[in-house]
């Protein structure tokens, strides 16, 4: 079990590795693009992207705005399970976010989505959607992209399609969004 985890770790800093800084320095300035100017940030995925969704929205929403002059409106999709269900049920379980957008999106608003293979029906729905009605797209993918590379405004790609690695690494791009506030205070113009 040593030998496997050794060579789990080493692919695990190989995906890390593969993180395009500049690309995240850029989504760090979307993001504060977005708190100056009062868009709302909708965020979600599907099973551990769906977590690593509510994980990012409690730290944009908490952390991060506990440092900042107002706090970002960011929600995550995935946390209103009767919603979810009742459009699942009624309508289709593709429909699970674009349905959610529908009511809350406006023109000028950010959409954010975490996907392994960037295939999954329900996020390429909500994307169309969002593009449609005047939202800016972000997708965090892994090496597969997926359609959601090719509809999205702007993307970040992991070299890997193992879901626990490249879900590790969003999640890290996630924390570096967060942790430029809190720790930088990038709201404040330090953002070099």
């Amino acid at each position: 079990m040593e030998d496997y985890a050794i060579a789990y770790i080493k692919a695990q800093k190989a995906a890390l590795d593969s993180i395009p800084v500049e690309q995240v320095a850029e989504l760090i300035r979307k993001f504060k693009n977005a708190w100056s100017d009062d868009r709302q940030i909708f965020v979600f995925g599907n099973g551990g992207s769906g977590a690593n969704a509510s994980h990012f929205v409690t730290d944009l929403g908490k952390s991060a705005s506990d440092v900042v002059k107002k706090p970002f409106r960011c929600l995550s999709l995935n946390d209103n399970g009767p919603w979810m269900t009742a459009i699942g049920n009624d309508y289709s379980y593709q429909e699970v976010f674009s349905r959610q957008l529908m009511n809350y999106g406006r023109a000028g608003d950010l959409v954010f989505t975490l996907s392994v293979s960037g295939n999954s029906p329900n996020l390429v729905a909500a994307f169309e959607w969002a593009k449609a009605n005047g939202l800016y797209t972000i997708a965090l993918v892994g090496a597969k992209r997926g359609q959601l590379a090719e509809l999205a405004d702007f993307v970040i790609v992991i070299d890997s399609t193992h879901y626990g690695r490249v879900e590790d690494a969003h999640m890290g791009i996630c924390h570096m969004i967060c942790y430029a506030f809190v720790e930088h205070q990038v709201n404040m113009g330090n953002d070099k």
